[in-house]
């Protein structure tokens, strides 16, 4: 049986061989709105999943991130001494200028980060905020109606006020060890210099919403024809090496008290789509917080996520724990039966998490009473009754708990880093701007966030409230799963993450298990082909074998062939060596000591490598 630990404050020492307290399994999210929104497209580099490669080894320090430019800059502070955090912090402004669409500094993020020396846990909340002035009706139309999707998103009413920088610069002040300002020199010589356009970046220009209506966007990504800038295409953003200048020289408060924040005040307050209400008080006044720890045994390993306002640390954990009460090693990887049972654990973990998660500020959550033991086998003893059934799961109700189904959608554009230091010490970091390139208004070179579409735009259904409604101040829930697996002696053994909205929980989940029942190397354990439900029937990747397909339909369930561009990134500790693997769906990659280039540019190389 998993068990779940919720520590009472915001931050854990785990002793070796310690023990924790029990958890339990939930239910599924909603599709049906998600599935009108065109998924993040395929490309040469990221329409299937690639055969298996060879793990990178290294035998110090290991970086795997979303971009090889990133991975670099990460891997250099690295090699000069730098903590994991410092890394973090290289590596994501570099994401900000070469993966523009799915992150950066008008984003936010949770981090988690392992102290090897004082063997502490710690977890950081940089989730965005809504504004002091937004209403419960912000994202309905004039009728009372949610919006369509796409048309909350584009423009100032859906940008939170970002958390990135204050959450970086808190987990920098406590473990960082190089300097603040010389973070951020990979990320500004890059923008000044340019970078190549890639194959993933263009395709997604061709489709993106919302981009060309824009001037400011459309003179950065398009040329004077309206058509995107071609692959090759070295973009310099002058603009954005100008704003990192000026947040390494005076920290995060050039970017929230300055003219920095000004500007984001007025692009937010004069979009020409659906001006927003954010205000200069709004920005000042943001905090990151440090969160209470949220960790369960699964086969005698410490499993670490993060815990609200995220739901996917919870999510994964729930899951795990009806799938602890079967012997997973005896079925095989990507069989139907194996399919149909993880799909069932996670169907039932996704119908909790729509119904009771949300930030936890402002919402009680009932994170103890939905990982008891008691109420995790009452969920494990649903799986066979429910196997094949059509309809979705019905959320348990612990102690009483009421509330009712949020339908919200998280889209698939989002970035995640994961790193070990010289030292152990260990960073597991996803960040985002929501939808591929946020809410369109780009500001100083970077473009701002949409996580408030993330709220339920619905403030209550049949009478009950929706736990992820809106409220001025809150933290819109996310999916969000940066994940730190310890193995049965408390040693670090696991740093893993992944983009991709809501699916992200069935990404992190499979790799979990790939790793965990069936000892597959960090590499071939995200290749392989996804399979997940989010409580509307189950998802299998795209080139899934039809006779999988078929028997799976012959149980009852109903499955949909999709593309999932996950971006997984995973390190295992092994004996005395890192092993790295990457997503081959994108353009990511893992570098240790002896991967590391003498300067960025040739880290291009390897994406016209990926992309011939």
């Amino acid at each position: 049986m998993i068990s779940a630990l919720v520590s009472p404050e915001p931050s854990q020492d785990i002793a070796a061989g310690g023990k924790a307290p029990q958890t339990e399994a939930a239910a599924p999210l909603e599709g049906t709105a998600k599935e009108a929104v065109a998924p993040e497209p395929p490309t040469a580099e990221t329409a299937a999943p690639a055969p298996s490669a060879t793990p990178v080894e290294a035998g110090k320090y290991m970086i795997a991130a979303a971009h090889p430019a990133a991975a670099q800059a990460g891997a250099q502070i690295l090699e000069n001494g730098g903590s994991a955090v410092d890394a973090a912090i290289a590596a994501q402004m570099v994401l900000n200028v070469v993966e523009p669409q799915s992150s950066g500094i008008g984003g936010g993020a949770f981090m988690l980060h392992w102290d090897e020396y004082k063997r502490r846990l710690d977890s950081y909340d940089g989730r965005e905020t809504a504004p002091a002035k937004m209403k419960p009706d912000a994202f309905l139309t004039a009728g009372g109606e949610p919006k369509r999707f796409m048309d909350a998103v584009i423009g100032g009413a859906s940008v939170g006020v970002p958390g990135l920088l204050k959450m970086l610069h808190m987990a920098h002040q406590r473990h960082g060890k190089l300097p603040w300002a010389d973070l951020f020199q990979p990320a500004i010589q890059l923008a000044e210099n340019g970078f190549p356009v890639s194959e993933r970046l263009y395709s997604l220009l061709v489709r993106t919403e919302g981009l060309r209506g824009n001037p400011v966007t459309n003179d950065y990504f398009y040329t004077f024809t309206g058509a995107p800038k071609a692959i090759g295409t070295i973009l310099k953003n002058p603009d954005l090496a100008e704003t990192f200048r000026l947040i390494a020289e005076e920290g995060p408060d050039a970017f929230y008290d300055g003219p920095i924040g000004q500007d984001i005040v007025d692009a937010v307050r004069n979009a020409h789509r659906n001006p927003g209400v954010m205000t200069a008080t709004d920005l000042a006044g943001y905090e990151a917080k440090r969160r209470a720890n949220l960790c369960g045994r699964y086969r005698e390993r410490l499993v670490c996520g993060m815990g609200p306002p995220s739901s996917g640390g919870f999510t994964v954990l729930q899951a795990l724990a009806v799938l602890d009460e079967f012997p997973l090693d005896e079925y095989r990887p990507g069989a139907p039966g194996t399919i149909a049972l993880v799909g069932e654990a996670s169907a039932l973990a996704f119908a909790d998490r729509n119904h009771y998660l949300a930030d936890e500020d402002f919402v009680d959550v009932p994170i103890n009473a939905l990982l008891e033991n008691a109420y995790i086998r009452a969920r494990a003893g649903l799986v066979d009754r429910a196997m094949g059934e059509k309809s979705k799961k019905q959320p348990g109700h612990p102690r009483g708990k009421q509330a009712a189904a949020d339908t919200s959608l998280e889209l698939p554009s989002t970035t995640h880093i994961s790193i070990i230091d010289a030292d152990g010490n260990a960073v597991s970091m996803t960040s985002s701007i929501e939808s591929g390139f946020g809410s369109r208004v780009m500001v100083r070179g970077f473009l701002l966030n949409n996580q408030l579409t993330d709220f339920s735009f619905l403030a209550e259904r049949d009478g009950k409230p929706i736990a992820n409604r809106v409220e001025p101040g809150k933290r819109p829930r996310s999916s969000m799963a940066p994940t730190l697996v310890f193995d049965e002696d408390r040693e670090l053994e696991m740093v893993l993450g992944s983009p991709g909205g809501s699916r992200i929980i069935g990404y992190v989940l499979q790799s979990i298990l790939n790793t965990v029942d069936w000892e597959m190397d960090p590499q071939a354990a995200v290749s392989q082909q996804h399979y997940l439900s989010r409580n509307s029937g189950v998802e299998v990747e795209d080139g899934m074998a039809a006779g999988t397909v078929e028997q799976l339909e012959n149980l009852g369930f109903t499955v949909k062939q999709r593309s999932m561009t996950s971006g997984l990134h995973m390190i295992v500790k092994q004996d005395d060596k890192l092993l790295g693997g990457a997503d081959p769906r994108r353009e990511g990659t893992a570098i240790g000591e002896s991967q590391v280039l003498p300067n960025l540019e040739k880290a291009f190389d390897f994406i016209q490598a990926g992309a011939d």
